[in-house]
């Protein structure tokens, strides 16, 4: 069984911390209230990838989300015999799916909106590292990005907007 304590790193951010929602049992002894959310995260994939296509952009497209929104990211997981494991999203992270045009308006809607957002070009697939993937995109003006995804986070409202037209991924 290990007992260590995994060493603490420093915050790199000024925002104080979000208080993470914990369900917890009535007075009865009754199972917990459900947890709702008053921010959603996102993503919106091109309904015409293939599966393994599918996967690999959502993974890339939420790994930037905790990197600059520390307060999507909830407390580190630790097994029964104490193992300890990397914190996850604090909350869902919801998949939905639309054509070319539902991926641009989205786009479209989520900068005019200013949230926080990632974006997955066609021309990503081509790349094989981080330094690639961005020049690949800095190659490209706004209006001319081959979306094939885009991760959203904000207000549920407000990404529900952003979303107009998707549909649940299924």
């Amino acid at each position: 069984m290990n007992t260590e304590t995994p060493p603490a790193t420093p915050s790199t951010t000024t925002t104080p911390p979000v208080p993470h929602p914990q369900p917890a049992a009535d007075a009865g002894g009754a199972a917990p209230a459900p947890v709702r959310f008053d921010t959603k995260i996102a993503v919106l994939l091109r309904d015409d990838l293939e599966t393994w296509q599918r996967l690999n952009v959502t993974a890339f497209l939420v790994s930037g989300l905790g990197t600059q929104l520390p307060e999507v990211v909830g407390e580190p997981y630790e097994d029964a015999d104490g193992v300890p494991y990397l914190p996850m999203f604090r909350q869902p992270v919801l998949v939905f799916e639309g054509g070319k045009e539902t991926l641009r308006a989205a786009h479209e809607r989520a900068l005019r909106r200013a949230l926080p957002r990632a974006v997955f070009t066609s021309d990503l697939f081509a790349t094989g590292n981080d330094r690639d993937n961005r020049a690949a995109v800095r190659a490209v003006g706004t209006d001319g990005l081959d979306l094939v995804g885009i991760a959203v986070y904000g207000p549920r409202n407000a990404v529900d907007k952003v979303l107009k037209g998707a549909h649940m991924h299924g």
